[in-house]
Order: structure tokens, then sequence, then C-alpha cells
């Protein structure tokens, strides 16, 4: 009975893996975020593939939320295709899970966007913010409060 429970554990690890593996040419894009002024709330990681959908909330190629902590935090995204990225970070100082607005549509909550880029009249654009992912790599994102 011990080498059959044995045999089959065995062959159900061969065959449908605990274990997570990377995917061929595949890569990581670690997102450090720096300047957080407090330890209130949650940063929010999103990351974006399609460019027609960039900076709308629910489009998300992935996303990932963490605790706040000053003055800063990193999130790695794993198995990514190489291919070009842009990424959105806000503070969640309210951990409502939304960038809040005021009433012409601009955050009250911190925010910043892949390669620092700062929005003028609007949110910059995809190919502004974008990086190409083509090895493991680490961006930095400076929080506009």
């Amino acid at each position: 009975m011990i080498k059959l429970f044995f045999g089959v554990f065995f062959l159900s690890w061969v065959f449908f893996p605990f274990h997570s593996e990377r995917k061929l040419n595949s890569f990581d894009l670690t997102v450090k975020v720096n300047s957080i002024q407090n330890n209130k709330g949650l940063i929010e990681f999103a990351l974006y593939k399609n460019p027609a959908v960039f900076t709308q909330a629910g489009k998300t190629y992935r996303l990932a939320r963490m605790d706040a902590k000053a003055p800063e935090v990193k999130f790695q995204f794993t198995n990514l295709e190489s291919t070009n990225y842009a990424v959105v970070v806000y503070h969640d100082v309210n951990s409502n899970k939304i960038c809040d607005k005021n009433l012409f549509g601009i955050p009250t909550e911190a925010y910043g966007f892949s390669n620092n880029k700062r929005p003028k009249l609007s949110a910059p654009s995809f190919e502004e913010c974008s990086v190409k992912l083509d090895k493991d790599k680490t961006i930095s994102i400076k929080m506009v409060y």
C-alpha cells in the first residue's frame, strides 16, 4: 500500500508538478516604486501589454497589490514573453482599490508611470512608457504626490 501511495505521488508530481517552472524564452520584470511617503494602504502595480487599453482600469495584462512601505516597495512580474510593456502604479492610501480622482479626473492619490513619464494635460502614451523586455529587467518608478 505504501509503495502504491509513493508511486501515485511520484507520477502526479511528474505529470502535474506542484512547483512553477519558468517558461522557455520568458523574462521577469521587477518594478521598484520609490518616494513612497507613508505606510498607509496599498501600492498597485498595473502591467499593460496592449497599447489600445493603456491606463484603462480593469484592462491590465497583470495586476498586483501589496502593502505600502515607505520609502520603497518592489514587485516582480514573472514569466513574461519578450515584447513591450508599460507600468502604472498608484498609492491607494484608503485601500478602496480605486485610484481616486477629483472632479476634473486628476488623481488625488500618488501615482507613477514606467520611464518616469509625467502627465502634462493627459496620461502619457503607452509608447512613452514602454519598456522592451528582452531579458530580465528592473525598473524604478518615482511616485508623484
